[in-house]
């Protein structure tokens, strides 16, 4: 096996898998309070109110995005180091890779309970900062925090997945490139504001944002399983690939469809006073 850290290290298809997960997971955090935050804070309108050009400020931003994820990159080169060094078998990568996306689709879905499904880490950026440093600090400041993934709400268990399979690549040089590259995303990701010059503008992209943010969560949550199959199946076979499917698929699907269920509501009374809000009646 080449220990050179270049991707031959372990099967191929990890590192195929791990950019897949990465660009899903930093898609996926678009809508975190910060991300969205930011398409709202830093546009054309909003950074000329400030004396500021929005183009410099994006530009900080996606630098800062990009510092972030060679941030967290210092960690998976890190941890890819040490399962290099561990001289561990294609066959265990592949399999702790197919353990760990489980977790994450499982987690994700909610089939694990509350306590684990995303958002965690409920913390945001200090907008303070737009009214007290130059733009470039706080580009660079927002960036550097939202392209780490682990400072502000994790609004996915694939962060984590994407370091995991980083590390599982056992080359540090691909195992960084692969967190730069989700800090590279999610930097580009203030570029959705660039064209935001009226408040009917911003109104409109925050609901096309509202619209497709459970299709991308449940687009996420499809590349779990398909990490957990593919891995599965490499390691062990089809059996192992149809297991894992079940295992993970299964309770997430349940989960998820749970979670999106209209809550029933019951009867109101005939005697009950009602507040009327638009043509609507509710009791009050």
């Amino acid at each position: 096996m080449d220990r050179c850290g270049t991707v031959f290290v372990v099967h191929p298809a990890i590192a195929v898998l791990a950019v897949i997960v990465a660009l899903g997971a930093a898609a996926r955090s678009t809508w975190s309070p910060c991300g969205l935050s930011m398409l709202s804070t830093i546009t054309p309108v909003t950074e000329r109110a400030r004396g500021h050009r929005y183009g410099v400020t994006a530009a900080w931003f996606v630098v800062g995005g990009i510092a972030g994820g060679a941030t967290l990159g210092l960690v998976t080169a890190g941890l890819a180091a040490g399962v290099s060094a561990a001289g561990w078998s294609e066959t265990t990568v592949l399999a702790v890779a197919a353990g760990l996306a489980v977790l994450a689709a499982l987690a994700d879905s909610g089939a694990l309970g509350k306590a684990a499904k995303p958002p965690i880490f409920k913390r945001q950026v200090d907008d303070a900062w737009l009214s007290t440093y130059r733009s470039w600090v706080y580009g660079l400041g927002f960036g550097w925090q939202i392209g780490a993934g682990v400072t502000t709400y994790i609004m996915t268990t694939a962060v984590f997945l994407t370091i995991g399979l980083a590390a599982l690549t056992a080359g540090p040089l691909l195992a960084f490139a692969l967190a730069v590259l989700f800090g590279l995303a999610r930097g580009l990701a203030v570029l959705l504001s660039a064209r935001l010059r009226s408040p009917a503008a911003m109104l409109a992209l925050h609901a096309r944002l509202e619209a497709l943010e459970s299709p991308v969560q449940l687009a996420v949550i499809g590349i779990e399983v398909a990490v957990a199959a593919i891995a599965a199946g490499l390691a062990w076979g089809p059996l192992a690939a149809v297991l894992a499917l079940a295992v993970s698929a299964g309770p997430a699907l349940v989960a998820t469809r749970r979670a999106t269920r209209p809550a029933r509501i019951g009867p109101i009374p005939v005697d009950a006073p009602t507040t009327r809000t638009g043509s609507v009646s509710v009791s009050a």
